[in-house]
């Protein structure tokens, strides 16, 4: 919970924390101290009050007339037992060498067991310590007591009675001093956490200021567009280096988008010009293979000779006007080619570039004979070309290779196959066959499947593909009969 509290409430509860935890460790301490000089002072008190009747005790002992032995104890202090009580303002107990009660200065002393005979284990106690003397705390009715054993010795300090001094404690005086005390602190240790509270409040306001402000500016940071520095008046140590290195940084980035920007007009220009590079390309391909085709199967005796010439030109005007096109639309960076669409029969226009191919291997079918589309003459050729030439490029070291283009009707769709028995696609590069500049083969950029893809798109229409490696692929492209181009 606290690890997710900002900076300033952190610093703020610390602060409250500290001052609660300090009020409540001087309290437990201070509560301690009152303990222990009350117990100091009970005991240093308990020994001089001992030490008082032990005197008088052995003042009566020399002055009686009766020999000093344990027998004679009871006579010996048959009345001076509560003289010596009165005086010293202590009841005290004597008893024997065995732990019988002789003499209690108690006018009405209960005779029980506890009081009229002393336990084993005191009476080993006050023997086998060094000064023969025994302390032990108890409580009698709730109220806490001493009771302390020494010996009675005769003039030659032989022990013959046991001295007992119940002491009880009276703490009413000392514990209201301390509620008293404890009260007076309870009002200053107030007046410190308000104190604290409004003080951790600036505090932590004046702590955070300055990096609220950094936090502010880096959240606004934007390599696009001009960003401000920060200025703070009198900032700390480690605020400062902060700060500089933030402005630092603002520095940095202006350079890096100043060599960003020059970078992508670069690579925008590299890209056009690989793009027209491609596109002129595209229509130089068929128009040699037209010469080539045109060059070898031409008979002037042959009677269909002047329609065939006219379809080889035909041909070559439409590649030159494709060319054309894309010259101009470099020179005024549009779209290039623009689209002209027209119905047209697609299964005529596929073969016508489907034949412009010398390969025998490539073979071109269709269940019908015509299958009218709204779509633009070039644009189809330029789509099955791509296709063929892939499709070319992937049997160079088949056997027996075979490329099959096919053309059907699908509802309100046409359907265009291009399959052959080449090396295939690998899966891992399946998912970026389409992508622009991306190819598998050694030569070339890559930009064919990529603009046959947006060229079949533009037209609202769907290619895809299936490959299984060193078996072959199938390209397979939809249109729909009715143009639905994207612009």
């Amino acid at each position: 919970m606290f690890k997710k509290l900002s900076l300033r409430s952190r610093i703020f509860v610390t602060m409250i924390l500290l001052v609660l935890i300090a009020s409540i460790l001087i309290a437990g301490v201070t509560i301690y101290q009152y303990r222990e000089q009350s117990n100091d002072y009970h005991q240093i008190r308990l020994e001089r009050k001992e030490a008082q009747i032990k005197q008088s005790i052995a003042y009566t002992l020399q002055k009686t007339t009766y020999p000093i032995t344990t027998d004679n104890l009871a006579l010996i202090f048959r009345d001076d037992i509560y003289r010596i009580a009165d005086v010293q303002n202590v009841n005290f107990n004597i008893y024997d060498l065995q732990g019988n009660l002789i003499k209690s200065s108690k006018p009405r002393f209960r005779n029980d067991s506890i009081n009229s005979h002393l336990k084993k284990e005191i009476l080993d106690h006050v023997a086998e310590s060094s000064n023969k003397r025994y302390v032990f705390d108890d409580t009698e009715a709730g109220d806490k007591y001493q009771a302390s054993f020494t010996y009675i010795t005769d003039e030659k300090f032989k022990p013959i009675g046991i001295l007992n001094i119940p002491y009880y404690e009276d703490n009413s005086f000392n514990d209201m001093e301390l509620k008293e005390f404890l009260m007076r602190l309870a009002v200053v240790y107030l007046f410190m956490l308000v104190s604290a509270i409004v003080f951790a409040y600036f505090i932590s306001k004046y702590i955070t200021r300055s990096l609220q402000t950094i936090s502010d500016k880096l959240s606004t940071t934007d390599i696009n567009r001009t960003n401000e520095k920060i200025f703070i008046e009198n900032p700390g140590h480690e605020i400062g280096k902060l700060i500089d290195s933030y402005n630092a940084m603002i520095d940095e980035l202006e350079l890096s988008a100043v060599k960003l920007a020059r970078s992508e007009r670069e690579q925008a220009w590299r890209e056009m010009a690989r793009q027209v590079a491609h596109e002129i390309k595209n229509p130089l391909t068929p128009m040699r293979l037209s010469v080539q085709s045109f060059e070898r199967k031409f008979n002037p005796e042959d009677p269909e000779i002047t329609i065939k010439v006219k379809e080889y030109s035909n041909t070559l005007i439409q590649q030159i006007d494709t060319m054309s096109s894309i010259a101009s639309a470099f020179s005024n960076f549009a779209e290039m080619p623009a689209q002209q669409n027209e119905d047209i029969n697609v299964i005529n226009i596929v073969k016508l570039a489907v034949d412009i191919f010398n390969e025998k291997y490539i073979h071109f079918t269709a269940k019908e004979e015509e299958i009218t589309a709204e779509l633009d003459r070039t644009q189809l050729i330029r789509v099955i070309t791509n296709l063929v030439k892939n499709a070319i490029q992937a049997v160079p070291d088949v056997v027996d290779p075979r490329i099959l283009v096919s053309v059907s009707s699908m509802e309100d769709k046409v359907q265009i196959t291009v399959a052959d028995n080449g090396i295939g696609i690998q899966d891992d590069v399946k998912a970026k066959i389409f992508e622009p500049k991306f190819t598998t083969k050694t030569s070339g950029m890559g930009l064919g499947l990529g603009m046959v893809k947006n060229i079949v798109e533009t037209y609202g229409g769907s290619i895809d593909f299936t490959s299984q490696p060193k078996k072959g692929t199938v390209f397979t492209v939809r249109f729909p009969k009715k143009s639905k181009i994207h612009k």
